[in-house]
This record gives C-alpha cells, structure tokens and sequence, in this order.
C-alpha cells in the first residue's frame, strides 16, 4: 500500500511548512556545481506543491531564500534569483490551472527589482484563486519579522494608536508577515539536518516537526506522503493531557 493510500482526508494537516534543504549537496554527490541542485530542486517545488493539494492541504509554506542566503557567493545568490524568477513565469499558468494562490513572506527591500516585480505580478494575478495557498518565504528570517513586529507595534504604542497594557499573543502576531494564514500543523526539513534554522519561530510553537535524510532534489510526492502518514499517528495535546485531546 502506498503512503497516499494510507492518509486519513480527514485529518490532513491544514498548513505545512517545508525547509528545503540539501541542494547543494545534492548536486556535490552528482560531480556538479551547487547551482545544478537548485535546478533540480524546482521539480520538487512542482511536485510537492501538486500533493499538498491532491490531499486538501490548504497552505503550503516553503522556505525559499533566507535573510542569511543573501551572504552565499554572490554567483550562487544571482543564480538562486534567475531559478525563482523563472520559476514563477513558467508556472503562472500551471497556478492558474490548479487554483493555487500565491504569496511571499520577507524582506522585499533587498530583491532585485525584475524579482520583486515577477512575484508582484504572479501575487496579483492568482490573488483570486481559492485552492491551495503556496507562500514563499523569501529573503525571510523570524529575527527580521519578530524584530519588524516589534517596531511596528512600537510605533503604534508611540502614536498613541495601541494601549502598551492592551499587546498579546493575537495583537503580536497580527503584525507578523504571516498574519492571514493560520500557524503550521506541520514542518518538513529534508537533508537531514535536525534545526530550524531562523524559520518561523514563533509560528511553530505548537508544530509537529518531521525530519528525513532525504535531500531536497530526490524528495518528491511519496516522501511528502510519509511525512503526513507520520504526522497523523501522532497526538497534538497542546498542553492537554491525552485523557483530554481523546
């Protein structure tokens, strides 16, 4: 029986989150250059991003570009960019078909324009689309976005627009970039290194976490399918006991 046969419909995560990693070592054990992963990892992207919607996954978060990418070789940053901004020309139409609705999370500030612009472009044209919400976190970091909350939360303490005594948990993460999507049920990291990584932190207090040594390039549907089979045979308490949660 395949992983896929095994899923429970009724109980598939709502949101998942996925760090994609492994590209480079990926492409080191083929003889190629770290670039040759990258490539082949956009084939992942595809894939995973038709399973979470064959299974009703409403969001899919996948961790692109991270604020300390930016300090990579500079050849390998500007090949990252022309992969992603291709990436998203070529499969606006596939987006469309699937009624996959687009977003990014992260620094806008330090794209390229010709990128920022293609995102822009591909936001606004499936903006309408009520399938599957694929966010891209790029250029992103939770230091950047918690520290980002806190000045925007600061700022309205100092106008006199919010009550200092008046700030929780809803008002904080209502300033976070990913304010109009709910928390993650679930986070994937492939390659098989065991962290976070400065990646939703605050967003994944509650998350279950599933790890495989499977790299980025070769991880496809069936991987993704063991990942939720292993997510569902586990108990969510959060902070209940089981007596409770059952």
């Amino acid at each position: 029986m395949s992983y896929k046969e095994q899923i429970n419909i009724e109980r598939v995560p709502e949101h998942v989150a996925v760090i994609m990693d492994g590209n480079g070592r990926w492409a080191k054990k083929q003889g190629q250059e770290r670039i040759f992963g990258h490539h082949n990892g956009v084939d992942s992207v595809d894939k995973i991003t038709e399973a979470a919607g064959e299974i009703g996954v409403k969001y899919l978060t996948l961790y692109a570009f991270s604020t300390e990418n930016w300090n990579r070789p500079e050849s390998e940053v500007m090949g990252l960019m022309e992969i992603l901004s291709a990436a998203l020309k070529n499969n606006i139409g596939k987006m469309m078909k699937n009624n996959v609705r687009l977003l990014m999370i992260g620094d806008r500030s330090r794209l390229s324009e010709v990128t920022l612009k293609n995102m822009e472009e591909a936001e606004d044209l499936t903006k309408n689309n009520t399938g599957l919400t694929l966010v891209l976190a790029i250029s992103y970091s939770s230091r950047w976005e918690i520290v980002d909350a806190v000045k925007q939360i600061a700022q309205k303490v100092k106008k006199g627009e919010l009550d200092e005594n008046a700030i929780d948990e809803n008002i904080f993460s209502n300033h976070l970039s990913t304010r109009t999507i709910p928390d993650p049920d679930l986070l994937i990291r492939t390659s098989g290194e065991l962290r976070i990584s400065n990646f939703l932190m605050w967003q994944l207090s509650y998350s279950e976490l599933y790890f495989t040594d499977v790299c980025w390039p070769e991880f496809k549907k069936e991987e993704f399918f063991q990942a939720i089979v292993d997510y569902q045979m586990r108990e969510r308490r959060f902070g209940k006991t089981s007596e409770q949660v059952s």
